[in-house]
């Protein structure tokens, strides 16, 4: 059904594209840059209107549907939606991530930016515990099957 869609969506950009704009209620800080809501960035997720979120922030790269290597479907599959993940799972290089620059045309709302897991101290004493008992179980063994071999050995030589 999915692939449906996106043939759809595809086939929908073969055609004519019309030149229709949705109005904007963008926010504008003093900085110039534009805050958009997940709310605006969804409604641009068509072949002659396609937005995405990398990093929280907002491109808009209709114009370089056709000239992506992979290809205009892997875009349009994650147009109007955060693409951050599918961005760096692919490994772009230091290219593509200049060429994205030229794209660029505001950032997401703070209030709809995910929020960082906050790290505990705890966790990080028990990463540092663990790193520690890699080895020293080993060793310990390492040291009884020693002993043990080298008491064999003496034993049986002693009779």
């Amino acid at each position: 059904m999915g692939e449906e869609i996106n043939e759809n969506l595809i086939n929908a950009c073969n055609g004519p594209a019309d030149a229709t704009s949705v109005e904007e209620t963008s926010e504008a800080v003093e900085s110039g840059v534009k805050y958009y809501t997940l709310e605006e960035i969804r409604v641009h997720n068509m072949c002659n209107d396609t937005w995405l979120i990398i990093h929280d922030n907002i491109y808009d790269i209709t114009g370089f549907l056709e000239e992506h290597p992979g290809g205009e479907e892997v875009l349009l599959e994650q147009a109007g939606a955060d693409a951050t993940e599918s961005f760096e799972d692919v490994g772009h290089s230091t290219d593509a991530r200049e060429m994205l620059q030229q794209y660029f045309i505001g950032e997401l709302h703070m209030d709809d930016r995910k929020k960082e897991p906050v790290k505990e101290a705890h966790s990080t004493n028990s990463g540092e515990s663990s790193s520690w008992t890699v080895w020293l179980i080993p060793a310990v063994a390492a040291v009884v099957v020693g002993v043990m071999y080298r008491f064999y050995l003496f034993e049986h030589k002693s009779s």
